[in-house]
């Protein structure tokens, strides 16, 4: 994917730390298609070495017959310098393989590269490859290190929009209401945010601003690239239940309690027949799904109901080009929107919670009567996590919870300023990924 404007990406930092490190191994950078893995690698690869040999097994075919002959790394170097006509030399070339997922005797050689050979420093990536890595398929067991990478975050795109804003979230302490200055130009880069939401090309786009019409054309060519995947990458029973499972989603997420409905999918579908397909697209990094729990106790993995959870998608951005939502709608207030409004605001919390901590966020429902949307695990702490769209604050169910449970903290998320009342925390929806930064104070 080649974009023209540069939004600077936080994994950077990761892995300028991964160059440094003395017991560094090579690296599997894991994420959703067309976030842009293949530009940071090449990126990093230019701004951090004398050079980069980069191979993209899916471009040269012909490259993966080479690694059916050795796995030595001496040998392996010395076909890979004839491909990159260029030398390779250690600590100071990167060298990349794109879409490894086409070979898995190249993904093999990466546990020989460890052992040998680690003054080599390697990059891998793919499209797919959370779905070839679940196989297990010559896998090198201990021998890598991982990255997940996200869609572009508001933070990212927040330092790119409006570098004075950024710059004074980032240098205060956020322990107090923004000033109005601060709230307000914060909350209209965030509106340009829902529009396009994380997928870089989409993004940029936006910050270049060439028209919400090429906003939308960019996302609705990779939600077509994301339906070709299904059609060449998943296995052949699991494709139709995988496109009927995509197509479901607005549908899911347009319900007052989002929990997933088989029989949305089709009538009469069942759980078994669903599951391999839900793990496909987990693993292909398309949809993330939350889990219910009956209880709020650690490790919060020992109480989920399996049979229970809500699905939602990798970006808002293409949940809202799934859903056929109009820009126009993000623009004005529609009474026609609100329901889904709260979809689109909890599928961005989520996006946030999942690239700023280790644990996946869970949901948590009392005898029907009470829900909260997030169940969040922050070090020994979990946090209940309340998300609105807007200024109205009704409800009851975290209130419930917290009188329950008496947590440390609680979070609401919404349009309303930063608040500070006793136990609960009200965080605005644009600064959900400052929330780790926020939660640090009231340790």
């Amino acid at each position: 994917m080649i974009i023209d404007m540069e939004i600077r990406r936080d994994i950077i930092t990761k892995l300028e730390e991964w160059k440094r490190r003395d017991d560094r191994k090579p690296l599997i950078i894991r994420g959703a298609r067309q976030i842009g893995k293949s530009w940071v690698m090449r990126k990093f690869g230019e701004t951090h070495y004398d050079n980069v040999a980069y191979f993209n097994f899916e471009n040269t075919p012909e490259l993966s017959l080479e690694f059916e002959k050795t796995k030595d790394p001496k040998r392996v170097l010395d076909f890979l310098q004839l491909y990159a006509d260029i030398a390779i030399t250690p600590h100071r070339t990167l060298i990349i393989f794109d879409e490894i997922q086409e070979c898995n005797k190249a993904l093999n050689t990466l546990k020989y590269f460890c052992e040998t050979a680690p003054e080599y420093h390697i990059m891998a990536a793919g499209s797919l490859l959370g779905v070839s890595l679940a196989k297990g398929d010559s896998f090198p067991v201990g021998k890598v290190d991982f990255l997940t990478m996200y869609p572009v975050t508001f933070r990212e795109f927040l330092r790119e929009d409006n570098p004075a804003i950024f710059d004074y979230l980032e240098s205060s302490d956020l322990s107090d209401s923004l000033p109005e200055i601060v709230f307000n130009r914060m909350n209209e880069s965030y509106l340009k945010y829902q529009i396009c939401g994380g997928m870089p090309e989409a993004a940029v786009a936006m910050l270049d601003n060439r028209g919400m019409e090429r906003v939308s054309e960019i996302l609705r060519a990779i939600l077509v690239s994301y339906t070709l995947d299904f059609a060449k990458h998943a296995p052949g029973k699991d494709i139709p239940r995988i496109s009927a499972i995509w197509q479901s989603v607005p549908s899911q997420l347009a319900r007052e309690n989002r929990k997933f409905l088989y029989k949305l999918v089709k009538e009469g579908a069942r759980a078994r027949e669903y599951e391999d397909a839900l793990l496909w697209m987990q693993h292909a990094g398309m949809i993330y799904r939350v889990f219910c729990i009956s209880k709020p106790a650690l490790p919060i993995a020992a109480y989920d109901d399996m049979s229970a959870f809500k699905i939602y998608l990798c970006d808002t951005g293409l949940l809202r080009t799934l859903a056929d939502i109009p820009v126009e709608v993000l623009l004005t207030d529609s009474d026609n929107y609100i329901e889904f409004k709260g979809a689109m605001a909890e599928n961005r919390v989520l996006q946030s919670l999942i690239a700023q901590f280790e644990v996946m966020p869970r949901y948590w429902v009392s005898s029907a009567t009470a829900e909260v949307d997030f169940i969040q695990q922050v070090g020994i702490n979990i946090v209940p996590i309340e998300v609105k769209s807007g200024t109205r604050l009704g409800g009851k169910s975290l209130s419930v919870y917290i009188n329950r449970y008496s947590p440390h903290v609680a979070i609401r998320y919404s349009m309303l300023n930063l608040h500070f009342d006793h136990t609960l925390v009200n965080i605005p929806l644009a600064l959900a990924d400052w929330t780790y930064k926020i939660l640090r104070h009231l340790s």
